[in-house]
């Protein structure tokens, strides 16, 4: 018998740098969002607009932490890590999440003493329009974002992503709030919307730190890409059953291995032969995937075989 591995193998030049570039406008964009926010809380006193601040500035913090471990993760693999870097990046995403929970914290502790002592909205004008530019631009990261996860299915620019769309309905919630406490008078309405705004981002939190736990755990693929892996191999005209799929996320990187079963009387070379014609035909679907193949003599196993 005969175990056919494949080294690791990182993304494409291109994928690398679209996950760069994701991570580059994330920075970015959040930098020059504070500035702007800042000047506008200072002239609006809006507890709504501080909780749009705030989360700029963790949008930052937690963005540059997604730059460096995009970086890392994109590191080839070593002597030490034999299996590449990929779970920096769930690791950033652990901190993004716990960044993001102490946002809202902080938010749900404002918007309670706005409760007890309301405040009249000044320069509402001026708030709308910095949330409407907000929006355009967070917008605009979002859908960037997303063509990158896309290409790449980078987990920690997929939370980053998540993160920016949440603000999104975080910056028109605001809007709503300005407009309702500024124009109508109604001051209860900005700190109600302050907490909305902290309980949406506990939601988007706990999202986040849950896919990061999943691949920190090497969580199973879905259920759809273990059957279409299974259906790749059993239609190979020589493999006549198969056995223990596993497969697993590590960043970028995809792992998959299983046993498949032949004629025993296939020679050595032709099942080796066959194992990288499966191979192949599994590289359609997941091109960048580490595979490793274990041939076994249909029937060895006691048990009946059954396939993933």
């Amino acid at each position: 018998m005969n175990d056919r591995v494949e080294s690791a193998e990182m993304p494409s030049a291109r994928a690398a740098r679209l996950m760069r570039w994701a991570s580059y406008a994330s920075l970015s964009l959040a930098l020059f969002l504070i500035a702007v926010k800042f000047a506008a809380w200072l002239l609006t006193d809006s507890v709504s607009l501080l909780s749009t601040l705030i989360d700029s500035l963790l949008d930052a913090a937690a963005s540059l932490i997604n730059l460096l471990a995009v970086r890392h993760a994109l590191t080839p693999p070593d002597r030490e890590h034999r299996f590449g870097h990929g779970k920096a990046e769930p690791l950033a995403a652990l901190g993004q999440s716990a960044f993001i929970a102490g946002s809202a914290i902080f938010i749900l502790i404002e918007a309670g003493h706005r409760f007890y002592q309301p405040k009249d909205i000044q320069h509402g004008d001026i708030g709308i329009a910095v949330m409407v530019m907000a929006i355009v631009l967070t917008f605009a990261l979002t859908r960037f974002q997303h063509y990158v996860v896309k290409q790449t299915g980078s987990l920690a620019i997929r939370a980053d992503s998540l993160h920016y769309i949440g603000d999104l309905l975080i910056n028109g919630a605001v809007i709503v709030a300005i407009v309702l406490a500024a124009k109508f008078g109604w001051t209860w309405a900005d700190p109600v919307f302050g907490v909305a705004i902290a309980g949406y981002i506990l939601i988007t939190a706990w999202r986040i730190a849950r896919g990061a736990y999943d691949m920190l755990m090497d969580r199973e693929l879905p259920d759809e890409d273990r059957r279409r892996i299974s259906r790749i191999v059993l239609a190979h005209p020589e493999v006549m059953a198969m056995h223990d799929l596993r497969t697993r996320e590590s960043g970028p990187l995809t792992f998959i291995q299983f046993h498949i079963e032949m004629d025993g009387g296939l020679t050595l070379l032709r099942a080796h032969q066959a194992a990288d014609e499966v191979e192949a035909s599994i590289r359609q679907y997941y091109s960048g995937a580490e595979i490793l193949i274990h041939q076994d003599p249909f029937g060895v196993e006691e048990a009946p075989a059954q396939a993933g």
